[in-house]
């Protein structure tokens, strides 16, 4: 019903930025109900971990390891998701997932797609 694809990763030095993006497309009337957008990320012998998120009506929500040098936004359709990334740390090293949900069940299902997933390295 939809798809998630991220784009904008990519090698790049310590203390450097990077803007991923997610392009969401699919059925209108599903996308519409997918009020929250994040971005998860996950290391090799690491779990995924939650990024950034942000829901409409324009709260955000930031792992403390991020905040002041991400930033989460969104265009004005809802269909596309972006990731500022600032200052990059050897750490921040890891597969970049976008993921879009609906927050609460809609008619008993609860809507939750992800992406493929874009490699970001940081070098020293």
């Amino acid at each position: 019903q939809v798809q998630l694809v991220e784009s904008g990763g990519g090698l790049v030095q310590a203390g450097g930025s990077l803007r991923l993006s997610c392009t969401i497309s699919g059925s209108p009337s599903t996308i519409n109900i997918l009020d929250v957008l994040g971005w998860y990320r996950q290391a090799p012998g690491n779990q995924r971990e939650l990024v950034a998120t942000t829901i409409t009506g324009g709260r955000t929500n930031y792992a403390d390891s991020v905040k002041g040098r991400f930033t989460i936004s969104r265009d004005n359709t809802k269909n596309t998701a972006y990731l500022q990334m600032n200052s990059l740390k050897l750490e921040d090293t890891a597969v970049y997932y976008c993921n879009a949900r609906s927050q609460i069940r809609i008619g008993g299902t609860l809507y939750d797609f992800w992406g493929q997933g874009t490699q970001v390295t940081v070098s020293s």
